[in-house]
């Protein structure tokens, strides 16, 4: 599961923050579905090379939003219903992505695209 988080130690975006929206979006995206197990503080740590600190920080904001419960003994999973948003949102990421994929666009351009659709500039449009 660590394969899909990584941590830039370079980057301006804290540790826990970076390490919070990857599982964030892996939830959102559901590649980590509801019970699925994330996990442990310290193997997670361990497998990123930071601070078992850190780790605590992302999870417990991640439960704080509700994505996730922790529990002794049983561990921290994802909570039930934790996806976001509507099935349609998601089919028209789906399609969104699949579409990048053959036009080879990359994941930057991609999240520039959307994010620039957020803020309600079109595209091409320069910031």
């Amino acid at each position: 599961m660590s394969t899909h988080i990584t941590v830039d130690m370079g980057s301006a975006v804290p540790p826990f923050e970076q390490v919070r929206s990857q599982l964030a979006s892996l939830i959102a995206a559901g590649t980590l579905a509801p019970g699925a197990r994330l996990p442990t503080v310290r193997d997670l740590a361990a497998d990123l090379g930071i601070a078992v600190g850190t780790v605590t920080r992302a999870y417990r904001e991640l439960e704080m939003l509700g994505l996730v419960t922790s529990r002794r003994r049983v561990g921290t999973v994802v909570s039930e219903g934790a996806r976001i948003g509507s099935e349609p949102v998601r089919d028209a990421v789906d399609q969104l992505v699949r579409a990048a994929r053959i036009s080879g666009i990359s994941d930057d351009d991609v999240l520039a695209l959307v994010h620039g659709a957020l803020l309600g500039k079109p595209a091409g449009q320069e910031p």
